[in-house]
Formats: structure tokens, sequence, C-alpha cells
């Protein structure tokens, strides 16, 4: 190699790097922290718009000790609130989800009444004192928006730029057409773990041969514990070499992420061969979502916290409309593969979390082939420095 050569692009982390202290994945105080400065500000998968089809269907959605009204009004715009009665604070509405029966909100405890537009329209008392103005009293208004079918919300005043929470162009899945996609299962999970602990196995696939060895048949990268070619040290040895289990991809003969590896509905024409052959094109969006897009259908996984200890999963089967008409459509070869997938990462997600509270355990430390967890724990950083 000489001067000009640039250096060889390994992935993996070449200096020792600790990992996080142990009690950032249990201590309620640190928790109460990241709700506010991580939950409370970035842009947080809500689901499926469809969910809010009709005028006046409404959905309350609860983030930690937060909860958010959405619904969509009369003329269909779809809008989101603090579900808060700018009286004495009363909760608005108290079922999870359903119509209202009139074009207005009506607040249960001393009847308040607002507009779908969230404007204040009359309250119950029979003399408004001076300086008391109806338009001055509207409900708080939550940032919304809607992405390929997509509901996001964030809490924080002035929300960072929407694209700017994920690690890759949102472009990157217009091949997918996702905004036509309908869901054609869901599961939820709880996972008694901290939400770090989640993300953390997400990125990083030295777990990959001993907990998902059906996936890593399937992906025989996965099955050297690597996520892609350059995680290796020794990558340019094979650099010439197609073989999957150097290169990334599917194993040869495999068509899409499967229980047999093979279509389970029409492939999306204008996914192309290389990005069909990948098997999966990740798009993340931290702290809440992930895309998952796969040749014949895509999956969305949003992560709630629910506690220091305790997080919901929920995945998304997106399909074509077509797909779920078709008599050859085989939903269960999907689901059932990816949920075990899902529900492996789960055991092992609650495994780690009870090793964690060891006195002796002040904090684990990170492998060069977890290079994305230590980028995570930067992201981490970097927000909770933010005052």
């Amino acid at each position: 190699m000489n001067a000009a050569t640039p250096p060889v692009a390994y992935n993996g982390l070449t200096e020792l790097t600790a990992g996080l202290a142990a009690d950032r994945y249990f201590d309620p105080a640190h928790y109460a922290l990241e709700l506010q400065r991580i939950w409370y500000r970035e842009w947080i998968y809500v689901g499926r718009s469809s969910e809010l089809a009709r005028p006046r269907s409404f959905l309350r959605f609860d983030l930690g000790d937060q909860h958010v009204l959405l619904l969509r009004d009369s003329g269909g715009t779809l809008r989101a609130y603090h579900n808060t009665c700018r009286h004495r604070g009363a909760a608005l509405c108290r079922e999870q989800r359903g119509e209202l029966v009139g074009a207005t909100l009506v607040c249960p405890y001393h009847a308040w009444v607002y507009s779908l537009e969230g404007r204040l329209l009359r309250t119950s008392s029979k003399l408004h004192p001076d300086g008391f103005e109806l338009d001055q009293h509207s409900l708080y208004p939550v940032h919304l928006c809607e992405w390929n079918g997509g509901v996001f919300i964030s809490l924080a005043a002035e929300p960072p730029p929407f694209g700017s929470s994920f690690d890759d162009s949102l472009d990157r899945l217009a091949a997918w057409g996702i905004a036509d996609l309908v869901v054609g299962h869901a599961l939820t999970k709880t996972l008694a773990c901290n939400w770090k602990i989640f993300w953390e196995n997400y990125s990083e696939c030295l777990h990959c041969p001993t907990v998902h060895r059906e996936l890593s048949q399937l992906v025989p990268i996965y099955g050297r514990a690597l996520l892609e070619e350059r995680d290796d040290p020794e990558w340019p040895r094979h650099a010439q070499d197609d073989d999957p289990k150097y290169r990334g991809g599917l194993r040869r003969g495999a068509a899409s992420w499967s229980t047999d590896g093979q279509l389970s509905a029409t492939a999306f024409p204008n996914v192309d061969a290389a990005d069909a052959s990948r098997g999966a094109v990740y798009v993340t969006g931290l702290p809440s979502v992930f895309v998952v897009a796969h040749v014949d259908y895509v999956r969305i996984v949003r992560l709630l916290p629910l506690g220091p200890e305790k997080t919901e999963l929920r995945i998304e089967y997106l399909f074509a409309p077509a797909a779920l008409r078709d008599p050859q459509f085989r939903l269960a070869n999907i689901v059932e593969f990816a949920n075990r997938v899902m529900s492996e990462d789960a055991a092992v997600c609650e495994l780690n979390q009870q090793g964690l509270h060891a006195l002796a355990h002040a904090r684990g430390v990170v492998m060069p082939e977890e290079y994305l967890i230590k980028q995570f724990h930067e992201w981490i950083a970097a927000r909770l420095e933010r005052p």
C-alpha cells in the first residue's frame, strides 16, 4: 500500500470501550431524566393513520406520564393535543380509542366544551371573570407529522426536523410505496427490560449464532456473528468472494425473511435486485421505531418505555392490499418466522436486564463488533447533556 492509498475501512472498534453504568438501566431517577430529555423531545412513532381513518375518531397515546389525544376533525385533518382540560387539568378522554358522538370535546369534570380544532367554545360558569378570554384557553397542541401513512408526535416546544430523527434518508424506502400498504398483522409484547437494552441488542449480531439459529441460516453472515462485510477485521481477504456468508444478504436460493425463505406475497415491483438480495433494508428512527423493508412485506417495530425495567414492543406487518386478497398469500410463513426472531430477542434482553443488578457489576464492555452500540451511547449522551 502506498501513501496515496486510503486506509481499509474496517467498521469495528479498535480501542477498549466501556459500556454504560449498570444503574442507567434500572435507576428510577435516571429513567425520569431520559423521559424528559429524550422521549419528550424526539419524534415518537404512534402508529398507522388508518387507525384514525374516520372523522371524529380518536386515540389516546400514553408516553411516560404524558397523555396525548389524537383525533381526526370533521374536515378530515389529523390533530394532536395534550389530553388535558384548560380549566383545572382534568383528562378529557378516559377511553383508549373510539369515535366521538358529536363534533366537540366535552370535559367530563366541569363540562368545558372544545371544538375538534382545539378552541374553547364555552365553559359551565355563569360568569366569566374580567380578563378571561375563550381564545386564550385552547387545548395545548402537540406537534404531529404524518409520513407514508405513519403518525409521529413530538412533545417538544421546538422538535428537531422530522427527517433528522432517522439514520438514513427516508427516500431510501421509496421503492416500497409504504403509504399505500395496510397492516395485515400486528403483535404487541411487554418486555421486562429497559428500553436501551433492546436497542443495544438490535445494534449487534454477536448474539445471532447462539440466539437466532434459523435467522443465521437464512442470512449466513449473521452466523459469523457479523452484521456487515466490513465488521470482520480481515474482510479484505474475502473482498472478491460473493458468498453471502462474507458479503451479506440472503443465502443462495432464498428470496425473503420467512420460515421457508421464499416469497409469501408478490414482490414489490420497484425494489431493485440489490435490495432484494439483501433480504432486509433497515431505517432506524431513535428512540422509538425502526422500519424493515423486505421484498414482499414491510415491518414497522415500535418501542415505548413503560418503566425503568419495562418496555412495550409492537410489530406491524404491512402488505400491499392486493396481497391480502390473494388466495396464495401465506401470512403465517412471514409472521411465524419474524415473531420467533423477535421473541428470541425479547428473551435475551430480559436475561440481560436480570444480570445488571449484581452488586459486583458496575458496567460492561463494548466489543469491536458492537460499534453501533457505542454510537447509540453517544447519541444518548448528547441528548442527556442538553439543558
